[in-house]
């Protein structure tokens, strides 16, 4: 399985996982079936609230599922469209996280947990 994270600098699996999938500046993919991660620059472009296309930001790496702290509708759309999970980061890092999701110890995000223009909904 294929699991993507939001980042600001590349550590590795002590990555921090960022706050907010849109405005991430890279991401880091992480095999787990290979144990490889690969580091893919996210965009560096200002996005509006619902005009994040995902597969650009991951730079066509599309994860089978994706943890971060936050993510507005419009991507959880777009992506679950295209079969990929959402999770909600539960601690700080990488791989604090790929062990919780491991232990399903993750929740899903739902549509009351998603970012809303950062005007009450954000929970991140």
């Amino acid at each position: 399985m294929k699991v993507g994270f939001p980042i600001e600098t590349d550590n590795g699996m002590d990555s921090k996982v960022y706050g907010h999938f849109g405005s991430a500046p890279a991401f880091l993919i992480v095999d787990t079936e290979l144990d490889q991660a690969t580091t893919v620059g996210g965009s560096s472009e200002h996005k509006e609230h619902g005009a994040c296309n995902p597969v650009k930001t991951l730079g066509g790496n599309l994860p089978d599922a994706l943890v971060t702290g936050g993510i507005g509708m419009g991507a959880i759309m777009r992506l679950g469209e295209m079969g990929v999970k959402i999770y909600r980061a539960a601690a700080p890092t990488v791989g604090e996280n790929l062990a919780l999701l491991k232990q399903n110890g993750l929740q899903e995000f739902s549509a009351n947990d998603t970012c809303k223009g950062h005007e009450g909904g954000c929970a991140h």
